[in-house]
């Protein structure tokens, strides 16, 4: 990506979508745009970094992903098949000791990730912490392999079971993948996207290690109690925080800025056009944006789900993204050539409340809607 620049219009957008009508206190947004030259990326923010907290948020804020997370560990993977270091048609237990004898023992990873292994949503794994009790991480991997939902029982279709959105099949899948590499995730992660891709985007351990400064400009998430006040710096995902600590989990964990976002999108888009071969080929990439029966969820990504899909109305149907539970959402537009971000901490003081359902579809609308004048903008360095 040649440049980012900061665009008025967006700060703006950010104030007028976000902050005013109090969705959250903060807000970045990115809009990246591919031209002949290469992608031009334009970036503004709004709000205060927390509602105890006035310093003003400028587009360099750092922001919990959430389940934004999952698109990276995805291309991730993507990447270890395409050399043979694992492949998505493995068997969970191939990787993972914990789920032999389970009902996911035989799931492939590439149906964990397509949210079509089973599984239960969401399990808290975190409750012994909660509880004050020791917390056991095999035990807790074991117990997210054995979730299967009531109604998949029996053998597993050539094409799973009927979609729904897991977290578990993303923990299970980026602790095999940990296993097989001998790596943390946090640095496969780093190794095999956000280095090549030249992101500035990690897990808060390396953000910790590589900033000493990071604490002072990431946005604070919630504030819970019974881990110990305002979330600042840490995972918000308690099932991620209980299962790595300041790392990465499959599902959750990563930091970023809206601009490293944006050029995560770019990457995709370059590599489903054949543009950037060396990273990612359309072949290897295919596994993670293959359109699958029964649903919008892909390995990796979702799909726009229809009219009323929180990445607008101006986007194509061939739009890719994802959505984070902090109020994060990127949306891939394939045929525009346009990747849209939008990164709140919409969970700051407390995630009772959902007002950033129906800001997000408006922001990705207006972030469009603005592509014009960006365009107009970058116009002169093509």
């Amino acid at each position: 990506m040649s440049t980012t620049r900061h665009l008025p219009h967006l700060d703006q957008l950010a104030r007028d979508l976000v902050v005013v009508p109090r969705v959250a206190p903060a807000a970045s947004v990115a809009l990246a745009l591919r031209r002949a030259s290469g992608w031009e990326c334009f970036v503004g923010a709004a709000g205060q970094h927390s509602v105890q907290d006035a310093r003003p948020a400028t587009a360099a804020l750092v922001f919990d992903l959430a389940s934004v997370s999952k698109p990276f560990v995805a291309l991730a993977l993507a990447r270890l098949a395409a050399r043979g270091r694992i492949g998505w048609e493995d068997r969970l237990d191939l990787h993972l000791d914990e789920a032999s004898g389970t009902a996911t023992a035989a799931m492939p990873l590439e149906l964990l990730l397509a949210h079509r292994a089973g599984l239960l949503p969401h399990l808290e794994l975190f409750a012994p912490m909660r509880e004050r009790r020791s917390m056991h991480r095999s035990a807790a991997l074991h117990e997210a392999a054995s979730a299967r939902r009531s109604e998949c029982g029996g053998r597993v279709p050539p094409d799973g079971f009927p979609p729904a959105y897991s977290d578990l099949g993303y923990i299970l899948v980026g602790e095999a993948m940990s296993r097989t590499l001998g790596l943390p995730l946090d640095q496969i992660v780093r190794g095999e996207v956000c280095e090549p891709l030249g992101l500035t985007a990690g897990s808060a351990r390396q953000w910790r290690a590589d900033d000493p400064d990071f604490m002072r400009h990431v946005a604070p998430t919630e504030h819970t109690t019974w881990r110990g006040g305002e979330l600042v710096g840490v995972a918000h995902d308690d099932n991620a925080w209980a299962l790595v600590g300041h790392g990465l989990a499959g599902h959750a964990g990563l930091f970023a800025d809206a601009a490293a976002v944006a050029r995560m999108g770019a990457a995709v888009l370059d590599a489903l056009e054949g543009r950037v071969t060396h990273w990612l080929s359309p072949d290897a990439l295919e596994p993670v944006l293959r359109q699958r029966a029964g649903g919008s969820l892909r390995a990796g990504f979702d799909g726009k789900s229809g009219p009323d899909s929180a990445a607008g109305r101006r986007c194509s149907q061939r739009t890719f993204g994802h959505l984070g539970f902090t109020g994060t959402s990127v949306w891939c537009d394939p045929d525009a050539g346009e990747i849209s971000v939008l990164l709140t901490n919409r969970v700051n003081p407390t995630r009772h409340h959902m007002a950033i359902r129906a800001a997000r579809p408006r922001v990705h609308d207006a972030l469009r809607t603005a592509a014009a004048e960006a365009q107009q903008l970058a116009g002169g360095t093509s």
